[in-house]
């Protein structure tokens, strides 16, 4: 599977920004898919995950009510939806793979997936 991650950059605080990330390779239903984010200096974080049938997982702490992910096996593709952009926020977005049954919507740990995009960047200004 190869993902490729798009939608970051700046945007000011309470702002939104639509991530989304299209796989390629494999059929994409096959797979639980995930959001982490990594801040400079800090360990890779987890978002938000989804099953291949379109489970989602509630978003980690500060980004609940905020982010939403989503999904689109037609198209191959996720999406990270967030809202109310804080500066805590910045940082480089990645979104992960890995084949799942069709209700488990995967870990939240790094190692739980075999498949990484690129990243994307989001910046948020205060």
């Amino acid at each position: 599977v190869q993902l490729q991650a798009c939608g970051g950059g700046l945007v000011q605080a309470g702002g939104s920004l639509r991530l989304s990330c299209a796989a390629s390779g494999r059929i994409l239903s096959n797979y639980a898919m995930a959001w982490f984010r990594q801040a400079p200096g800090k360990a890779r974080e987890f978002v938000s995950s989804i099953s291949p049938s379109g489970i989602s997982t509630s978003p980690t702490n500060s980004m609940k009510g905020r982010f939403t992910v989503s999904r689109d096996n037609a198209e191959g593709t996720v999406h990270l939806q967030m809202l109310s952009l804080k500066p805590e926020d910045t940082a480089i977005y990645y979104c992960a793979a890995n084949p799942a049954s069709y209700h488990y919507y995967g870990g939240s740990n790094p190692t739980d997936y075999d498949y990484w995009g690129q990243g994307t960047q989001v910046t948020v200004s205060s």
